[in-house]
């Protein structure tokens, strides 16, 4: 176990050492339900602890972060960026205390085929990402393995993974197309569905191929264990932390968001001086 938490630290570590805001891109390898239930979840924590974040749905698909919350989205930073929309419309608060916003509501084609378009967005992108602390974006590889946006390529990027064998071979495919677009850089690994002890195994069989196959540095994020009461706070449209903070699932959240916020203000306070 001590090498898991040296690497889940290592992990938070590598997330906070460059400056706000930061951009955490989330690729997931567990169902569409698990992936939305934890951004959200971990969304929350972090807002709880006081942080101003924003979960941004750059899904192509119809599998976005906003889609699953059911929130009907007024406004596009796309909108946005074609001056069609002003930009406090694209940007929603919503009762877990995060903000919500969507990046293209399904369509990327105008980032991919007219430059000018792209570079727009990629503007209105940092305006967004200038007025927040973090900003979690739920995203997807397009059929070229791109992401969302070319800003992304240089932010952290975090795989979630659970104990399924299927979930496991997947995301090491995701890190083998992310190889191969971005090249030798280090990727996080969270987790989700499992205690400690399956946790540290899932992320030590990853790491060990990514390393052997690919010279690959993975890192640790945490873990979250799987948890009746998140399926039924989010039957509720809430957090887990809100719904049942003594859930298992409430206290792991609770305590990575904490792990975020203590190591964020030591290296502020270092600034700082």
């Amino acid at each position: 176990m001590a090498n898991f938490e040296c690497d889940q630290a290592e992990g938070l570590r590598r997330l906070l050492a460059g400056p706000r805001p930061r951009i955490v891109t989330f690729l997931s390898a567990a169902s569409v339900g698990e992936k939305s239930t934890m951004l959200v979840n971990l969304g929350a924590s972090l807002s709880a602890c006081g942080r101003n974040v924003v979960l941004l749905d750059a899904c192509a698909s119809q599998h976005g972060i906003a889609r699953r919350m059911g929130v009907d989205v007024p406004a596009t930073l796309l909108d946005v960026s074609r001056q069609h929309r002003a930009f406090d419309q694209a940007v929603q608060i919503m009762p877990q205390g995060f903000q919500l916003a969507s990046l293209t509501a399904g369509s990327r084609r105008p980032m991919t085929t007219e430059v000018g378009e792209g570079r727009r967005l990629g503007n209105t992108f940092h305006v967004l990402a200038a007025q927040t602390d973090v900003i979690l974006v739920d995203a997807e590889l397009d059929q070229h393995d791109n992401l969302p946006l070319p800003v992304m390529n240089n932010g952290e990027i975090v795989l979630q993974v659970t104990p399924d064998a299927a979930s496991i071979k997947e995301a090491y495919a995701l890190i083998k197309r992310l190889y191969a677009q971005l090249g030798r850089r280090p990727f996080g690994i969270l987790v989700t569905g499992a205690d400690e002890q399956e946790a540290e195994r899932v992320y030590q069989n990853i790491e060990k191929a990514a390393n052997r196959y690919l010279a690959l540095q993975l890192f640790s994020i945490g873990s979250i264990p799987a948890d009746e009461q998140v399926t039924r706070a989010a039957r509720l449209g809430r957090a887990v932390i809100d719904a049942f903070p003594r859930a298992g699932a409430a206290t792991a959240f609770r305590r990575l968001a904490e792990r975020f916020t203590m190591l964020d203000s030591t290296r502020e306070i270092r600034v700082g001086v």
